[in-house]
């Protein structure tokens, strides 16, 4: 499955510069059991109706649960997410 977590930073965050650090912290996401694969998507857009960011997990079997209850996504969101104007998480099947 493939979950993506979206998010639009609040106006005035210079979101940009904080890449480097969030995939820092996803760096070692796929050592969790079952999460196969991450993937990183800054939005080319500054049209204001857009989101900012996006991380693509590829994950297997129990990997999204122990992707939640890991310390980077506790991390991720005692960091971050005061910084999220919107944030939007979205599950689908891979593509075959």
């Amino acid at each position: 499955m493939k979950h993506y977590i979206i998010v639009k930073f609040k106006e005035g965050v210079e979101w940009r510069k904080l890449i480097p650090e969030i995939k820092e912290l996803f760096s070692s996401v796929c050592d969790i059991d079952g999460v196969e694969s991450a993937f990183h998507r800054p939005s080319i857009s500054s049209l204001p109706n857009r989101f900012d960011y996006m991380i693509e997990l590829v994950c297997r079997g129990q990997g999204l649960e122990n992707f939640l209850a890991s310390d980077i996504h506790r991390e991720w969101k005692a960091r971050y997410g005061e910084l999220f104007d919107k944030k939007a998480i979205f599950d689908c099947e891979e593509d075959e």
